[in-house]
């Protein structure tokens, strides 16, 4: 940009001192460099524009850093300031059995909070390096999506019926840890995001050959349309920083964009326009070894998490 500037005022310097000489013959330099400075100065105007937009760009990425390490602290300090009251309350009274029991089943809840936020960031820095965690292999679609709903409803204390879970059986040719952190965040989204009482489908089907079409369907508040594409950005969250009532790093949906397309996928929001709530839906290509209908209709089975 600096050498653009001083290239350009040069040249307007030159087409201002041939104008002054007014001679036939410096006309066609004169034209040639004011071309020159017209193309310069057009240059240094689209470098400007790019330059703010990198440095919009920035400031944004620098502030979202700046709400994931808030959010990051919270969430490691909270369940240690937990553990921490739990166990100096174990070492200097003395409690009764049941209350013992209850305070050995926060601590572990508290334990299951902090093993999650951990493989939340190793997740994140595996896929940021590219790096393959395991080989291809046959992994049963409809017994996944199973354990991700079964982990959500334990790790968010609700009931085994709030998610609902409609799969054939469907075996896929993939990276099973892969498809387990694509899944297990958009499961646990689906519930985290959910209404009250929070209900969540989880529908897979084959759409063709080698083509499995996965939609988890919340009944939340939704998505607002205009930041339907930035949620899957890295370390974005939606809404006021202060006024979140979730727990959350902004990297979940990141992943899940990323783990998408490094097996092969997509991975959109559908509208619900005449519906409350969120769809995602993924679309998995080239990953079916095996696929069996289930009973029933002939294309699926339908069970909540057990």
């Amino acid at each position: 940009m600096i050498v653009i500037v001083v290239v350009l005022a040069a040249v307007w310097i030159i087409a201002s001192w041939l104008s002054a000489q007014g001679g036939q013959a410096s006309k066609p330099v004169f034209w040639v460099i004011l071309a020159t400075g017209v193309i310069l100065l057009a240059g240094m105007l689209a470098g400007s524009i790019a330059y703010l937009t990198l440095t919009i760009k920035a400031v944004n990425l620098n502030r979202r850093q700046s709400n994931f390490i808030d959010s990051v602290t919270h969430e490691l300090k909270s369940p240690i300031a937990s553990l921490k009251l739990y166990l100096q309350t174990l070492t200097r009274r003395n409690v009764g059995e049941e209350q013992q029991l209850d305070f050995h089943r926060f601590m572990l809840e508290d334990v299951e909070r902090l093993d999650s936020l951990i493989n939340h960031l190793l997740d994140a820095a595996r896929i940021e390096r590219g790096t393959e965690p395991s080989e291809k292999e046959d992994v049963r679609l409809d017994q996944l999506l199973l354990q991700c709903s079964s982990a959500a409803c334990l790790r968010y204390r609700v009931p085994d019926d709030t998610i609902m879970v409609e799969c054939p059986r469907i075996t896929l040719r993939s990276r099973p840890v892969q498809l387990e952190i694509l899944f297990r965040n958009l499961i646990d989204n689906a519930v985290k995001y959910g209404g009250n009482p929070r209900a969540v489908v989880v529908r897979a089907r084959v759409a063709h050959e080698q083509q499995v079409i996965v939609s988890i369907i919340d009944n939340g508040n939704g998505i607002p349309a205009n930041q339907k594409r930035k949620v899957f950005g890295r370390f974005v969250r939606l809404g006021n920083e202060l006024e979140r009532s979730q727990p959350g790093t902004g990297l979940g949906l990141h992943l899940v964009r990323n783990v998408t397309k490094s097996v092969g996928g997509s991975v959109r929001i559908l509208d619900r326009s005449d519906q409350p709530g969120t769809e995602f839906q993924v679309i998995l290509s080239g990953l079916v070894s095996e696929q069996v209908s289930g009973p029933g209709d002939g294309g699926g089975e339908s069970s909540p998490t057990t």
